[in-house]
């Protein structure tokens, strides 16, 4: 009957283990959910560990949990011998005998049919792998995978397995050792709390999910309301057929889909329903004057700054849509009692979040919000006042303007005096790209800090490009309070989306409304019947000639009409043909991208081989689980802050530094053990207890996010800290080179990094042959390089992963250069000189000979 009792054979649970196995129903749940288990639990690894069944003696079934993937050449390093299969973990399990076979229903017949069916699966293996991989590794493996998901998911395992005050109060020993991170009050818990309470409700319902699902689908899941908030958002704007478009568009945009795929379980795969719900509720208020939507406004914008630092947008960009209307002479008592209810009901809900605290109250991200507050509350007094007493504008003008320029220089002086703290760094790399480079490089380091190149923005939006500026063209035509706020917000999105390729993610809905909308205004032309409106053209014409005309002709003149529409259908199907045409090679251009740049896991890489067929690169995986067999859980990991969250998820390791990135002399620490010589390197290491060092080598495979390439951010980054120990100009040539070849300088070739990269690189081209780095496109000298501070521990089947065991101190107190070099050096043969009144006796004896 296996490991469970009768009672439970019958429910309909997971099988996880071959022990639990008692009828061939169970036995094909078995093969499949072990694909879902973690490889430290026995699921699938280095190339999804895989099932095969081989018929031993009567009723004995053979397990063999043995991985296939693993090249020799990677097995011989790793100590597992040669083979194909090389070391195997057998392990048998006898099904049941007869007896137990009646009562479980299982008989020779169904054995036989057992048999049968896994045969058929076994010749089926080559296809059936590679697509059940793809797909679980596209759908499942995600949210394991990113690097911040893998957090996230950590972090909502504590919230749902301890509680909410234990997640507030959790301290990560894990993760920047020796110091530690309080989690509760360095995150955003937004969506960690969605997952949690969706996971509640499910179970309460009684629809038993497991958390890591309800994480892989929240992102999808949030999609679908992101499309209805841009329905209801563009019909504010415009009508409800702009808002079908609108909501179609953001459905299939790629701009957006790379944060809403499922297992993107990151910030802002809910933070854009937030966005675009917040501005729909703030235009429904301004619109009414209602202090409800107001109200609601702001909770949202309190939901939107428990999930994402990108709330900034929100309390910035509705105070210049305030700003612009009290300078466009918009004042209304409606502007005045939704803005008024939005500021002060989100700025005090913002401050409940752990993260952020009283920063509303002083920091400069926030005072335009509160200067806008303050000026419209002189607004309004200002209209109080004149409905009172008889008040010259230009004095009202003139007092609201002195207030305004006071307030300023008090802001201004606020700041000197460090009241106000002044804008941070990555605020200010926003306006002046160059500026993270030359200050904060830890900053410009980030891949998604980077500007956008203009062939992002055709990539991700493609149609929508030319249409965006039509939208906004309508927009300036009507130019209604809503319309002011979406010129806005495509003038900054567009600025800001520019200088960093994250923020693309926030210009997306606002293309897809300015989009939908021009494209209404075009299809409201040409599938609209044809019609008769008043003209209005003679409104402009002078009064002289309007009172000349009705003098001439008393009789009553009918007004004048026009025909609007397209008279003719044959105009109409070719305008409305050619439309559609372009609708469906734009949908086919998003599910083109969102297949192959925005659905596969990160750390699981993929390539063509020449015939078509897909080839899975599973290093990382392979490396990371590794650590876990082969490492000890007190061992710390050094390695760039990249892998940080990956690590500590999946090989649940400690680790030095991770993608939080909030303390930048940690990160220069680790930068400056990369950097310089081994015997700088080693102190530091045994200082902070590292056991293993990590580093990613792409030169095999010529994967180009390897540490080689983000050397140079390392180099920069230890130097602002360690100026005396890290020069990044000795890592460059005389005339300015990055070289790793023969023209490479001393320092590059001394450097940890460099060492750990290339170390025994040239065994794998033969005595003979040239070793060439694919990534950089140089050859590599075949010199030998050593390592004297740390061991090879493991290498990856691809070469992309390198761990490395950094060794004790020396029994003897000798150094470890000299310790390790002991022994290899032959000694010379000592010859004894020969005194020299003896060469000088010998000198005589020759001379009486001649």
């Amino acid at each position: 009957m296996g490991a469970r009792k009768f009672s439970e054979v019958t429910q309909n649970v997971d099988v996880f283990l071959p022990t639990d196995v008692t009828n061939r129903f169970e036995y094909i749940r078995h093969i499949s959910n072990i694909d879902q288990l973690a490889p430290h639990l026995g699921g699938r690894s280095n190339g999804w560990r895989e099932l095969a069944f081989t018929v031993g003696a009567a009723h004995t079934a053979v397990f063999d949990l043995g991985s296939t993937r693993a090249g020799p050449a990677a097995r011989a390093r790793n100590g597992q011998g040669g083979g194909r299969r090389g070391r195997r973990a057998s392990k048998e399990v006898l099904l049941p005998q007869a007896a137990e076979a009646a009562v479980s229903g299982v008989d020779d017949a169904d054995a036989a049919l057992l048999f049968e069916w896994t045969t058929r699966l076994t010749t089926q293996r080559a296809s059936f792998t590679n697509s059940i991989h793809g797909e679980i590794a596209r759908v499942f493996a995600r949210d394991l995978i990113r690097p911040s998901a893998r957090f996230n998911y950590r972090s909502t395992i504590r919230l749902v397995e301890k509680g909410f005050y234990e997640f507030l109060n959790w301290f990560d020993d894990f993760s920047w050792y020796p110091l530690g991170r309080v989690v509760g009050g360095t995150v955003y818990p937004g969506i960690m709390i969605t997952a949690g309470i969706a996971h509640w409700i499910m179970n309460a319902l009684n629809f038993p999910v497991d958390i890591r699902n309800v994480c892989v689908f929240l992102a999808p899941f949030f999609s679908a309301f992101t499309a209805v908030a841009c329905y209801l958002l563009t019909t504010e704007i415009k009508d409800a057929s702009a808002g079908l478009l609108a909501a179609a568009f953001i459905g299939i945009a790629p701009g957006y889909i790379s944060r809403s795929v499922a297992g993107s379980y990151d910030n802002e795969g809910i933070a854009i329903f937030l966005l675009m719900i917040t501005f729909y509720f703030w235009l429904k208020a301004l619109k009414l004057g209602s202090a409800f939507y107001g109200g609601i406004a702001a909770l949202f914008y309190f939901y939107m700054v428990s999930a994402w630092g990108g709330y900034v947008f929100i309390i910035n960009l509705i105070p210049l849509h305030v700003l612009t209307l009290l300078c466009m002479g918009r004042f209304t008592p409606r502007l005045y009692v939704s803005y008024s209810t939005f500021y002060v009901v989100g700025t005090l809900s913002s401050m409940e979040i752990p993260f952020v605290g009283f920063q509303p109250t002083w920091t400069s991200e926030h005072m335009a919000a509160l200067g806008v507050f303050g000026l419209i509350q002189i607004f309004a007094f200002v209209e109080v006042v004149r409905s009172h007493l008889s008040a010259k504008d230009f004095q009202n003008l003139l007092y609201a303007l002195v207030f305004f320029v006071g307030g300023l220089g008090i802001y201004t002086d606020m700041i000197a005096a460090g009241k106000i703290a002044p804008f941070t760094g990555r605020f200010y790399s926003l306006w002046d790209t160059g500026y993270a480079k030359k200050y904060i490089p830890i900053i410009a380091s980030v891949s998604e800090h980077q500007p956008t190149p203009w062939t992002s923005f055709f990539f991700d939006l493609q149609l929508l490009m030319p249409l965006f500026p039509a939208g906004v063209y309508f927009c300036f035509q009507e130019l209604r309070d809503e319309h002011v706020f979406i010129i806005l917000y495509a003038v900054t999105g567009s600025y800001f989306a520019s200088v960093m390729v994250r923020l693309m993610l926030t210009l997306t809905p606002c293309v897809c409304i300015a989009s939908a909308f021009a494209v209404s205004k075009l299809l409201d032309v040409y599938l609209s019947w044809p019609k008769e409106i008043v003209d209005d053209e003679d409104e402009g014409e002078p009064e002289t000639v309007k009172k000349a005309a009705e003098g001439k002709s008393s009789e009553p003149k009918a007004p004048k009409t026009i025909l609007f529409g397209i008279k003719e259908s044959d105009a109409s199907f070719a305008i409305v043909l050619s439309v559609s045409v372009i609708l469906v090679l734009f949908a086919w251009h998003c599910t083109w991208v969102t297949s192959n740049s925005y659905s596969s896991p990160s750390i699981v890489l993929a390539s063509t081989n020449r015939d078509g067929s897909q080839h899975i690169i599973d290093d990382f995986r392979e490396a990371y689980y590794w650590l876990r067999q082969n490492s000890a859980p007190e061992d710390k990991i050094l390695s760039w802050w990249d892998y940080g969250y990956q690590i500590t998820g999946m090989a649940n390791r400690t680790v030095l530094v991770d993608n939080n990135t909030w303390n930048n002399t940690h990160i220069a620490t680790v930068g400056k053990v990369m950097s310089c010589s081994q015997d700088v390197a080693y102190p530091v290491m045994r200082k902070h207890d590292v056991k293993f060092v990590l580093v990613i080598f792409g030169a095999v495979l010529g994967y180009s996010g390897d540490d080689i390439n983000k050397f140079l951010w390392m180099i920069r980054i230890g130097e602002g800290v360690y100026p005396n120990d890290v020069s990044e100009r000795k890592f460059f040539t005389e005339r300015g080179e990055y070289r790793v070849d023969d023209g490479a300088t001393e320092t590059m070739k001394n450097s940890v990094m460099y060492r750990a990269s290339y170390y025994r690189f040239a065994e794998l081209y033969g005595p003979q042959g040239q070793p060439y780095d694919r990534v950089r496109g140089q050859s590599i000298p075949r010199t030998p390089i050593g390592l004297h501070v740390m061991d090879e521990a493991f290498t990856s089947e691809n070469y992309i992963v390198r761990i490395y065991q950094v060794k004790d101190l020396d029994n003897v107190g000798r150094s470890l250069n000299a310790a390790s070099s002991f022994g290899k050096v032959k000694r010379k043969k000592r010859v004894s000189a020969k005194p020299p009144v003896a060469k000088a006796a010998k000198k005589r004896v020759d001379d009486d000979d001649d």
